[in-house]
């Protein structure tokens, strides 16, 4: 059978919008905690979106784009496929059935977002499909294999522009960025990050 035998998460835009969330879960997909995958769709979401909060950032969100998408050579769910799925599908929002239409012709085990309301349960389950916020998905891979994540949050740190953050302020950043529970994680093991 073709695909991942690796458990993979599809992205919802809206977590590969703020840059702190999207390192998150790009730092623990590069270290083969799970498989990602997104569309040119969700990538044109979360950039239209970013560069509507930040007109400064317009015509330079390629090198983000770019990184992300070698960072996870696997990462593209095929448009032909997506579209041909979501003729047959609904959702309360007609504006996210090509994120569900990406999970399934993705082989995704789930979707995270955090929009998690406007995937109903009754809806997506059927599908084999979770549907699960970015912070509890993230503390989910850290239960699962917690030297490896917090390995990878390390790196993340080392990572960030500001060299001189102290690991609370790392923490800190996170939690502002809705990580609330991963924020503690950390903080529960700031000597190691």
């Amino acid at each position: 059978m073709a695909g991942n035998a690796r458990y993979t998460a599809l992205l919802d835009a809206c977590v590969l919008y703020p840059i702190a969330v999207a390192d998150a879960l790009m730092s623990l997909a590069t270290e083969g905690l799970f498989a990602t995958k997104w569309t040119t769709l969700i990538e044109i979401e979360w950039m239209r979106s970013l560069q509507a909060d930040r007109p400064d950032l317009e015509g330079r969100l390629g090198t983000r784009r770019d990184s992300m998408r070698d960072a996870v050579p696997d990462w593209e769910v095929p448009e032909v496929a997506r579209k041909a799925l979501a003729k047959s599908l609904q959702l309360p929002d007609p504006d996210d059935v090509h994120v569900l239409a990406a999970a399934i012709a993705g082989h995704a085990d789930c979707i995270v977002t955090a929009n998690t309301r406007d995937f109903p349960k009754e809806v997506i389950s059927p599908y084999g499909i979770e549907v699960v916020d970015p912070d509890t998905f993230l503390v989910n891979q850290w239960d699962l294999e917690p030297l490896v994540a917090i390995a990878a949050f390390k790196r993340m740190r080392a990572r960030r522009q500001k060299p001189e953050s102290t690991p609370e302020d790392f923490a800190d950043a996170l939690e502002r960025n809705g990580l609330i529970v991963t924020a503690e994680r950390l903080r529960s093991a700031i000597e190691l990050i």
